[in-house]
């Protein structure tokens, strides 16, 4: 697996910290700078689909999934435990944020806001793909700021909670499948570490996100009912897919079982003593490869596993 080292991640890392604080962090942001409210307000979470890609975008992924597998420790049970501890908190800030969306919206030019709102997610993907880029974006909050402030229109404001029950089912949803997706990576973490290249995913991530604001405009053909962004993310899965990780985790893992880290040695010790002993698996069969000819007679039973 690829660990990634994102400028803008280690820059909050350091400011937060480690594991379950991080994590509060990086999954309560959208509720904290507004990007959730924006969401709701312009009607990206006015569905099941909405509430699916919003979900896993913004509560989710790959920041969400970086820290989980990289940043927290402990047990399978611990790493569960903190994330739902988490969702504690992240859930009902959700809630509350689709209840009091109406009064928002009733002093709003939504025609307006909407592109402010698909201009955030934008600022937030190129930020997601690149650092350099996003050292050149003005921060999210302050896109939303200038949107209410170019959206605002005093004459309709309206104090009222949601009309329709159902968008607040979304909102908790959306809050709750991102929840979802952190305890699954939690469960999953040993299998996913060996199997998954961040760095990928995260890139992937940020085109989905990119995609986002083409089904909250209905640029052109899109109604805004097309899964793109969950395709693209789909898409990403496979292509972060890397099973070669845990081939090597295994490696190093039986390397640091030799009896030199048995008795106490390290693991850099225990790899040494390997490579001093004998070559690896891998250098035997290119070995093997070259000598195939020289050697015609041997059975295939005879041949050692990894030939």
């Amino acid at each position: 697996m690829s660990a990634s080292r994102h400028p803008i991640a280690l820059r909050l890392e350091r400011q937060v910290g480690e594991g379950t604080r991080l994590l509060a962090t990086v999954m309560a942001l959208p509720l904290i700078d507004g990007i959730f409210a924006a969401l709701i307000i312009a009607g990206a979470v006015s569905g099941i689909l909405g509430m699916v890609e919003v979900g896993l975008l913004i509560f989710g992924g790959s920041a969400t999934l970086a820290v989980v597998l990289a940043e927290m420790e402990g047990s399978r049970r611990k790493r569960a435990k903190n994330v739902l501890l988490v969702g504690a908190v992240v859930v009902p800030g959700a809630a509350l944020q689709a209840a009091i969306a109406p009064t928002i919206e009733s002093v709003l030019n939504l025609a307006i806001f909407e592109r402010f709102a698909a201009l955030v997610i934008l600022a937030i993907a190129a930020k997601t793909a690149s650092s350099t880029i996003g050292e050149y974006l003005p921060n999210p909050s302050v896109i939303i700021g200038l949107g209410l402030i170019g959206s605002f229109r005093p004459n309709g404001f309206e104090f009222a909670y949601v009309s329709e029950p159902i968008y607040v089912v979304y909102g908790t949803g959306a809050a709750l499948i991102g929840v979802s997706f952190a305890l699954a990576v939690a469960m999953f973490g040993p299998w996913l570490r060996g199997n998954v290249d961040i760095d990928r995913f995260r890139f992937g991530s940020a085109v989905a996100l990119g995609v986002l604001p083409l089904t909250i405009l209905e640029i052109g053909p899109i109604t805004g009912e097309e899964p793109l962004a969950l395709v693209v993310l789909a898409i990403t899965g496979l292509l972060a897919f890397n099973p070669e990780g845990a081939m090597d985790a295994e490696a190093i893992e039986s390397a640091t079982e030799t009896p030199a880290a048995a008795d106490g040695g390290n693991a850099e010790s225990a790899l040494a003593d390997a490579a001093v002993e004998g070559p690896l698996p891998e250098e035997v069969a290119e070995e093997s490869d070259r000598s195939e000819d020289d050697s015609p007679g041997i059975d295939e039973g005879d041949r050692a596993p990894w030939l």
